[in-house]
């Protein structure tokens, strides 16, 4: 073969001529002539083998030349004779290269085949696949069409594009570069295949779960590129175009390149990956777009596949982390958390891992702090997962937890989430301890300290002093010495040391004096006296002197010449020298004792057990010092999730369900780590089982499930004691709603079936009645558990009356009231869901037991002093009326016993020679009058308890409100079930239709019972009732009125809280009952609102006009300003309290909105939070209504800058702030910038000019409003020379400019220069000049123009009349006919305006539950 086939750069370069022996396509065939050939390529396969591609190359060719004419057959055939050739080639080449006998001839035959085979392979792939993906293109377009997903007739391309890859892996493994000279194989080649592989990579469907086959062979043919043909350099900038362009490969890159360096060997490829990556900057990123995703998502996915691989080379990439794409940030956080997850974790690090470990670790820490909320987001759960691998080290928990607890705070939700995972996982996994009290591990730690420092001081006592020998002080102190040494010996240092050391040095040189009969051995221990105590001065002059009177003297024989060398010889040899001698006496010494004991053995051992003894105590002080130091980062864990606590709380009322969801969890966590307050979020999560969002309702009963109802336990009777245990502990000390809340939850698991259910309520009984020894609190959490329980199954209580009566209310019911009420709320829930059945009431007759132990409770209760009695009795009268038959007469009669209770007590307490008691006891069964009479308080004297009497009114306040609800829910709805059963069986019954149509059309006309009527008729009969039978003077209830009126009119006689407090709420009770009753003692209720000095009078007299309002709003309608002035009450809880109630009357609508709104404008500054944020919730509420808050803030703003009111100018401007963000219409805005702009002329202080300002500073003020704005010159512009004037509408122009557009932003540059000429110049001077300018080039128009024909010009407002006249100005100006007149500024709240207007729906609708006018007369009016 005289020929070599050489792969072309464009298939197309075949058919031209090449160099010299290079194959050329002779023939192109035609379609055709392909069948036959193909036939022929067919047969020459079977006799020839693979070889035969040589010959029949040009028809394979061919079909490539002529791909979209050709049919799927012929284009098939072809792909199959192809792959039966290069698997022929992967058959017959091992053995041939195995041998190593080729000749050069069968060389290059071989190889010629081998590219021939490739090439044509590779190309038909290419081609089938872009096919493949056009038609899924336009198949994809079409709804239902089955989609050809390899073009058409190809409908198997996905398996077959497999077999193509098995094909051309299984040639290419083998050892084919030896085909080549000098086995270097031509880069075309390799080329051909990658680019084959990069083309089926392209596929929109490769990252598919379905197309792993294919990824996988695709991914192993290019490492078997990359391994074996040169193709690493080739990959590398492939990898980063495909990430460039094409996003969705980053998993496939990322999977691909860690399978190259794993399994190929080929681990540099992810260096220059990284490398490659590492040296794109920051705004290369940030063109392409896309690309950094890609880059980002390859990085954070190679990073969980070979992170160990990426570590050598990951400081390239970190520079990234200062640049400004986030997405890169987040990837690089990753991929550190995954290298601190797997590799740098542990205690077995080497020094070198453990700097990197703890350098990854601070560039976490400094990315909590990120500008960007998601990468703040990534790095906390990159924390997350650090800390759930148990891979921070424990120095290090503080400071992250730390970190952690300040992004609570953090403006992002998903920051915050974050953080609550984080803080999760810190308790869930900590090293510490499985309870987290700090209140527990208090004692704890104060006792181990104390012990420690008792160690630490037996310790200092036993150890020996150390001893220091004297050339090492001598080394320490000889820098100093020298500096003092040639001080000392400068020739003008001598006097002014002396000078220096005043009084000091004289007292020094006296003592050398006295002591001149010592010793040269006595002068030289002094000297080195003087420099063991570092005084150095003294020791110079003690030598100089001592050498003086001892020259001869062995000590100070080196100070013959005196320099500084010979002094510090002498000094040091003194110092030295003299250590040595005292160090060989104390020796001397210490040989003594040892020589005479040297035989004695005993000692020698006991010195052996005391060095022993000393290691192990040693021992033991690391050990204690280990557990002081535990106990003291446990208790600083404990306190930092103790701080947490309080903050996550208030999240479960954040309105994004996963961050509630996550701080429900969180709860969770704490409460089971036994964390303190830990109970506190678990029940302020506890009324979120009412709420809308589902998600949050499933999560709070999961949680409650999770802690409560699924208890542990070996037996069903020790789960069903640990379940009630639990759930009585969280019933303790529990608030009202709390306890409603826990109530959904408790019937939610009594609803289910649970094996639990017979065991739990037994349990529960046998708590209730004593069985076993249980504290009260857990016998009240008990019967108020077994009343949730009857919500699903009432048997559960009504089988046992006779239980709870002979417990709770018995006997010994007036020493457990609160044991008594809860019984009576148990049994209440019972009648609750009776009452709400349609069927007949389920009533007790009056002498059942239960009756009698209430009526007898409550009657012995009255002349008793318990505080918890008024609260039994309210839900005993309330279950009477409930439950009881004739429920009025039974309260009748307990109203006459508990008063003559009472008086039989006052006639105790009397002189034993007043004989008229017994008649008047027996006078008060004879008449109600008489009762009345004697229970005057100024005819008994000082006889009659206070408390008594209190509890009496508060009785007879109880049954007059639950006697009206009787009247208005029971026995209407009794009437109402009545003449449903009745007209059923009129309408069963037999008769003649015509003639009782006609009777009943008759008697209805008769009665005004036509169509719907009876109903109101019904009504009409209970409102009849209260108003004039419930207090006419036959009636028990109307003998306490005078005695109610009297204890309320008189509070400086009565003066006693409870009896004030007990007379205040009857009354108010008693107005519930008529129209006429409220009238009456309408302006006696507000007199006490007002005047009381109880703030817990003020507060139930506010809750009682919120319900008075409610039930008679026309009554209560002129008063709203005596319930508004509340608001500003000067105690706090009262405060409270009129905020809330009036809330709920504005919110539904009963009570209108006015101006007074303004009081609760103020509480949004108030200094209890709790008020405040009520406040807020009430205006965000109402601007929900719309409208609403627009049309109050003209007189919010005119009442809150009322100079009498006396706010200051930062109150004002935080609170409309808040309103002026709820104004976000474009129109609202434009009309509240002229009325606030005509307030200017209303205001009459600098004060109120500058509030005005301000407040139209707060709109977002747009184009039309400024517009207005102009319009409205006349009114501000005197005012401009105050700077509280100027400045705000100066910030107006400023807000403007912003992103105006240029002819607009020219407008309000020269409206800004209007504003500053005005104030720095003043109106009359600004506009003098105006008048003169306009003068002149009046003027000069007029000289230079012809003139035109007068006619009549529009008035502009906001213009500055011109002073000069023109023949214009003489003519009336007529008024165009299209003109709209300008509309009239109305200051009320109340005002209606045509963008403003309230529609039909909005207006507030009074609801009153009496109605007094049937439909008919409805109707007619």
């Amino acid at each position: 073969m005289s020929w070599e086939f050489n792969i072309p750069i464009s298939g197309d370069d075949l058919v031209k001529a090449g160099g010299v022996d290079q194959y050329v396509v002779q023939d192109v065939l035609t379609p055709k002539e392909l069948p036959a050939h193909l036939n022929r390529f067919k047969q020459a396969l079977r006799s020839q083998g693979p070889l035969s591609i040589l010959e029949h190359f040009d028809t394979a060719y061919s079909v490539l030349q002529h791909w979209r004419t050709l049919d799927m057959a012929v284009k098939e055939e072809t792909l199959e004779l192809l792959r039966q050739v290069v698997r022929g080639l992967s058959v017959s080449l091992p053995s041939m290269l195995d041998a190593g006998v080729l000749s050069a001839e069968d060389r290059k035959l071989q190889l010629n085949a081998v590219k021939m085979s490739v090439f044509l392979l590779c190309k038909f792939t290419e081609t089938l696949e872009s096919d493949s993906y056009r038609q899924s293109i336009v198949t994809a377009t079409g709804k239902g069409a089955k989609k050809n997903r390899g073009g058409e007739g190809l409908v198997q391309w996905d398996s077959e594009r497999e077999v193509v890859l098995q094909c051309l892996s299984q040639l290419l493994q083998l050892d084919v570069r030896s085909l080549w000279s000098l086995s270097l194989v031509e880069e075309e080649f390799a080329s051909c295949v990658t680019c084959c592989c990069y083309k089926l990579l392209e596929n929109p469907t490769i990252s598919h779960v379905k197309s792993k086959p294919t990824r996988d062979l695709i991914i192993h043919l290019l490492g078997v590129m990359i391994k074996k043909y040169n193709h690493m350099l080739g990959a590398r900038v492939k990898v980063i175009q495909l990430l460039q362009h094409f996003e969705q490969l980053a998993g496939v890159c990322a999977q691909a390149v860690a399978t190259w360096s794993s399994e190929f060997g080929v681990k540099a490829i992810v260096g220059e990956i990284m490398r490659e990556i590492g040296q794109k900057s920051s705004e290369e990123l940030s063109r392409e777009g896309s690309g950094v995703k890609a880059f980002s998502s390859f990085l954070s996915e190679l990073s969980t596949l070979v992170p160990e691989i990426m570590i050598p080379n990951i400081s390239v990439i970190l520079t990234h982390l200062e640049g400004e794409s986030p997405s890169m940030r987040v990837a690089l956080c990753e991929i550190l958390g995954e290298v601190l997850v797997r590799i740098l974790s542990g205690d077995q690090l080497e020094d070198s891992a453990r700097a990197d470990r703890d350098r990854f670790l601070d560039t976490l820490q400094e990315h909590m702090h990120d500008t960007h909320s998601n990468v703040r987001t990534h790095v906390l759960q990159v924390y997350a997962r650090i800390v759930n691998s148990k891979a921070l080290p424990l120095c290090r928990y503080t400071e992250v937890m730390e970190f952690a607890v300040g992004r609570l705070a953090d403006k992002s939700v998903n920051v915050c989430k974050s953080a609550i995972q984080l803080l999760a996982a810190f308790i869930a996994h900590n090293p510490y301890s499985c309870k987290l009290s700090s209140a527990d591990l208090k004692k704890p730690l104060e006792k181990e300290t104390a012990k420690l420092k008792e160690m630490k001081d037996k310790m200092t006592e036993k150890s020996p002093v150390a001893v220091i020998s004297a050339v090492e002080l001598w080394s320490a102190m000889e820098p100093e010495v020298l500096q003092t040494v040639m001080a000392h010996l400068e020739p003008s240092s001598d006097d002014d040391d002396d000078a220096a050391d005043g009084e000091v040095v004289g007292d020094e040189e006296e003592e050398v004096n006295a002591e001149d009969e010592r010793s040269d051995r006595d002068a030289a221990i002094q000297i080195a006296q003087l420099l063991r105590h570092n005084k150095y001065r003294q020791a110079v002059r003690a030598l100089i002197q001592a050498h003086d009177q001892f020259p001869e003297s062995k000590f100070f024989s080196g100070l013959s010449d005196l320099n500084t060398q010979a002094v510090m010889n002498t000094l040091g040899h003194l110092f030295k020298g003299s250590e040595h001698e005292q160090a060989q006496e104390a020796q001397a010494q210490e040989a003594r004792p040892l020589a005479a004991s040297a035989g004695d053995e005993s000692q020698g051992v006991s010195a052996e057990r005391a060095g022993a003894g000393a290691g192990a105590d040693e021992g033991e002080l690391k050990k204690q010092e280990m557990l002081v130091q535990y106990l003291r980062d446990t208790e600083g864990f404990a306190l930092q999730v103790e701080s947490a606590i309080a903050i996550i709380n208030n999240m479960l009322y954040w309105k994004t369900t996963t961050v509630v969801q996550e701080a429900i969890q969180f709860c969770v966590t704490v409460y089971e780590f036994s964390v303190a307050n830990s109970l506190s979020g678990v029940r302020k999560m506890l009324p979120l089982v009412w709420s809308s969002d589902a998600a949050v309702k499933d999560a709070v009963v999961q949680a409650y499930r999770r802690l409560y109802l699924n208890p542990q336990g070996d037996t069903t009777r020790a789960r069903a004691q640990t379940l009630v245990d639990s759930l009585s502990e969280l019933m303790v000390d529990a608030s009202l709603g709390t306890i409603q809340c826990l109530e959904e939850i408790v019937h939610e698991f009594f609803g289910s079936e649970s094996a639990l259910q017979a065991s739990v309520v037994q349990a529960l009984w046998e708590r209730f009645s004593g069985k076993r020894e249980t504290a009260a609190l857990h016998r009240r959490a008990a019967v108020l558990l077994l009343g949730m329980a009857a919500r699903a199954e009432r048997e559960v209580v009504l089988s046992n009356l006779d239980t709870l009566c002979s417990v709770a209310l018995g006997e010994s019911v007036t020493e457990d009231y609160l044991l008594a009420r809860d019984t009576v709320i148990t049994i209440c829930n019972v009648t609750d869901q009776i009452r709400m059945s349609k069927g007949a009431p389920f009533r007790l007759p009056q002498d059942h037991q239960l009756f009698s132990c209430l009526t007898q409770a409550i009657a012995d209760g009255v002349v008793l002093t318990c505080p918890y009695w008024q609260t039994f009795m309210e839900q005993a009268v309330r279950l009477i009326y409930f439950l009881a038959e004739s429920p009025d007469q039974l309260c009748g009669r307990l109203l006459q016993r508990s008063s003559r209770l009472l008086l039989e007590q006052a006639a105790e307490a009397r002189p034993t020679n007043q004989p008229d008691d017994a008649s008047i006891v027996q006078s008060q069964e004879d008449s109600p009058q008489s009762q009345a009479s004697s229970q005057d308080p100024e005819d008994q004297g000082e006889q009659v308890s206070c408390v008594s009497l209190a509890q009496l009114l508060a009785l007879c306040g109880g049954v007059a409100f639950w006697q009206v609800s009787h009247l208005e829910r029971s026995v209407s709805a009794e009437l109402r079930r009545r003449r449903g059963e009745r007209e059923e069986k009129e309408e069963k019954g037999p008769s003649n239709k015509a003639k009782q149509e006609a009777n009943d059309s008759c008697v209805e006309e008769e009665l005004g019972l036509i169509g719907a009527s009876a109903e109101d008729t019904e009504a009409e009969l209970i409102r009849k009732i209260c108003e004039t039978e419930l207090l006419a003077e036959e009636n028990l209830l109307c003998v306490f009125v005078p005695l109610l009126v009297k204890v309320c009119s008189a509070p400086g006689r009565y003066s006693h809280p409870q009896l004030t407090t007990a007379a205040c709420l009857a009354l108010s009770q008693y107005m519930m009952i008529s129209p006429t009753a409220c009238k009456e003692h309408i302006r006696l209720l507000f007199t006490i609102l007002e005047k009381s000095p109880l703030p817990i009078v003020r507060s139930n007299t506010i809750v009682a006009l919120g319900d008075l309002t409610v039930r008679f709003p026309n009554i209560l309608e002129p008063w709203t300003p005596n319930l508004y002035a509340r608001l500003s009450d000067e105690n706090a809880s009262v405060r409270l309290t009129a905020i809330t109630v009036l809330t709920q009357l504005v919110l539904k609508d009963v009570m209108k909105v006015k101006g007074q709104v303004s009081e609760v404008a103020v509480l949004l500054l108030d200094p209890e939070p709790h008020i405040a944020s009520l406040a807020l919730n009430f205006f965000n509420e109402l601007a929900s209504k719309d409208n609403a808050i627009y049309n109050l803030l003209p007189d919010i703003i005119s009442r809150l800058s009322d100079p009498e009111r006396g706010m200051t100018e930062d109150d004002f401007h935080t609170i409309m702030k808040q309103l002026f963000s709820y104004i976000t219409k474009e129109r609202q805005t434009e009309s509240l910038v002229e009325k606030l702009c005509q307030r200017f002329r209303t205001a009459k202080t600098e004060r109120q000019w500058a509030d005005v300002a301000v407040s139209l500073s707060l709109l977002s003020v747009c184009e039309r409003g400024f517009k207005r704005l102009q319009e409205c010159w006349e009114c501000y512009s005197d005012k401009l020379t105050e700077t509280g004037v100027y400045q705000p509408l100066l910030s107006i122009t400023a807000k403007l400019r912003r992103g105006a557009k240029p002819q607009f932003k020219a407008q309000v540059d020269e409206f800004e220069k209007k504003l500053t000429a005005v104030h720095t110049k003043g109106l009359e001077n600004v506009e003098n000049e105006e008048l003169e300018s306009q003068s002149e080039e009046h003027n000069q128009s007029q000289l230079t123009k012809t003139p035109a024909p007068p006619r009549s010009t529009r008035k502009t407002r906001g213009r500055v009349k011109s002073a000069v006249p023109e023949e214009s100005d003489l003519v009336t100006p007529k008024q165009k006919a299209g003109r709209r007149p300008q509309k009239v500024i109305v200051f009320s709240s109340d005002e209606e305006e045509e963008d403003a207007i309230m529609e039909e729906s909005e207006t507030p609708k009074v609801t009153t539950p009496i109605a007094r006018s049937s439909r008919r007369t409805r109707l007619r009016h």
